[in-house]
C-alpha cells in the first residue's frame, strides 16, 4: 500500500502553464486519490522548475468530471471537494484526440477495461492501476498487441512504484535471455511489517502501527490477504512472456477465518486473531535461523511448465530477499545471463511520492522521447 502523501494546500493555486512551457499533448488524470493529487503536486513543482509539460486538460474522480484551464491546485481542489460520491465514473473523454495521455490513478476495474480502447484511439495510457496488466489476461494481451502501434502504455507504476524492475525484465527478454525465475518482496507494506516483527511484541500491534502511518490500506485485509502481491506478480510474469491466469497463482492469505469475514467496523477487535499462528511461524524460523518474509515468486523449468506462488516463507539470512528494510521493494531475478548470481533490483516500493513521480517519467518518456528523468 503506498504511504500517504502530504496532501496539496486546499487553497494553494498553482501558477498557470506559459505557452512556451507546453507541449502539444494534453492529460487526463483519473483519480484525485493520494497518488493523483501527489501527480498534481510534483506536476505544479516541475512547472515551478521551468520543466516543459504537457497541459493537465481534465481531472475525474467519483465525483465526476473537472475542466482544467490552467490551474492545476484549483482544479484539484474543485475535484476533491464536490460532494457527490459513488463508484468511480467511467470518464467522458471523447473532447482527447491522439496523442493526449490519460493518466490511470485508480484501482478501478472498469476504467482498466478502458485501456485497450484508448490505446486504439491513439491515446497514450499511463497507469499505476494494476489490473490492466494484471487483471484479466486477454486484456493484458490486447495492450501488449496495441502498445507501440498507435499510442504507447507505460505501466512503471504499478509494479515497484518506478523501480525498474519491469524495464530490466522487458529488456533481458528483448535481448534473448530466458527468465528461468523471479522472486520478491512486492508489498511495501508486508515487507514493513516482517522487517518489524520480533515474535516477542503482537503482530497485530505492528498492523495497527502500519494502518496509523499509512502503510496500509484503511482495511489492511486487502495487504494480508496476498491479492495486491499476486497481481504485481502476474504483471512481472507476463512481462517475462509468461501467460499465467490468476488463478494459475498459489496464494497464501494471512488471514484467520474470523478476520477474512469480520464486519468492516470489527476489523480492528479481529485483528488479535492474526497472533497466535505468526507467534509459532516466527519461533520456527527462528530456531532455524530464517527470516520470515512475503514473497512472490514465479519459475519455468527447462520443460517450460511454470509455478508461481505468494505466501510467507522463512529463508535464510544469506538469502538475497533478507536484504534491505522497511517499505523496500526487492526483486531477484534469475536467468541465463544472471544464472550464477540473481539480479537484485531494490528500492522504495510504496509511497504515493515515489508512485507519482514514476506515472509523470512515464509521461514524458512517452511525448518527448529520449526524455531522461
Amino acid at each position: 500500500m503506498n504511504a500517504i502523501a502530504s496532501p496539496l494546500p486546499q487553497r494553494t493555486r498553482g501558477p498557470r502553464i506559459p505557452a512556451s512551457l507546453q507541449s502539444t499533448s494534453r492529460l487526463a488524470l483519473l483519480g484525485t486519490g493520494t497518488v493523483g493529487s501527489a501527480f498534481v503536486a510534483r506536476y505544479l513543482r516541475l512547472l515551478g522548475d521551468g520543466k516543459v509539460l504537457p497541459r493537465l486538460h481534465v481531472l475525474a474522480n467519483s465525483r465526476g468530471q473537472q475542466p482544467c484551464t490552467g490551474d492545476a491546485a484549483t482544479a484539484l481542489h474543485a475535484a476533491t471537494t464536490t460532494t457527490r460520491r459513488g463508484a468511480i465514473d467511467v470518464p467522458d473523454l471523447s473532447s482527447l484526440a491522439a496523442g493526449d495521455v490519460v493518466i490511470d490513478a485508480t484501482a478501478s476495474e472498469a476504467i482498466a477495461a478502458l485501456h485497450p480502447q484508448w490505446l486504439a484511439r491513439g491515446l497514450h495510457v499511463v497507469t499505476a492501476n494494476k489490473r490492466g496488466n494484471g487483471g484479466d489476461l486477454a486484456r493484458a494481451q490486447a495492450i501488449a498487441r496495441l502498445d507501440g502501434r498507435a499510442a504507447r502504455y507505460g505501466d512503471s507504476a504499478t509494479v515497484g512504484a518506478g523501480l525498474p524492475l519491469l524495464q530490466s525484465i522487458r529488456a533481458l527478454v528483448a535481448g534473448g535471455d530466458r527468465i528461468h525465475a523471479v522472486e520478491g518482496l512486492l508489498s511495501g507494506s508486508m515487507g514493513w511489517l516482517f522487517d518489524r516483527y520480533d515474535g516477542m511484541r503482537p503482530f497485530s500491534g505492528f498492523v495497527r502501527e502500519a494502518m496509523a502511518a499509512g502503510y496500509t490500506e484503511p482495511d489492511p485485509r486487502i495487504d494480508l490477504c496476498g491479492e495486491d502481491v499476486a497481481r504485481k506478480l502476474l504483471i512481472l510474469a507476463r512481462a517475462a512472456g509468461l501467460p499465467l491466469e490468476m488463478g494459475d497463482i498459489q496464494v497464501e492469505s494471512l488471514l484467520p477465518a474470523l478476520l477474512a469475514q469480520a464486519a468492516p467496523d470489527a476489523v480492528d477487535a479481529s485483528l488479535e486473531t492474526l497472533d497466535p499462528p505468526l507467534r509459532e511461524r516466527y519461533r520456527h524460523a527462528w530456531r532455524e535461523g530464517a527470516r520470515l518474509r512475503f514473497v512472490g515468486r514465479f519459475q519455468r523449468d527447462a520443460d517450460g511448465h511454470c509455478g508461481a506462488s505468494v505466501g510467507l516463507r522463512a529463508l535464510p539470512v544469506a538469502h538475497p530477499l533478507c536484504g534491505g528494510n522497511g517499505t523496500d521493494n526487492r526483486v531477484a531475478i534469475h536467468s541465463c545471463r544472471y544464472a550464477a548470481q540473481p539480479l537484485v533490483i531494490q528500492g522504495p516500493g510504496a509511497g504515493a511520492e515515489v508512485t507519482a513521480a514514476a506515472l509523470l517519467d512515464d509521461v514524458l518518456r512517452i511525448v518527448r522521447p529520449g526524455h531522461r528523468p
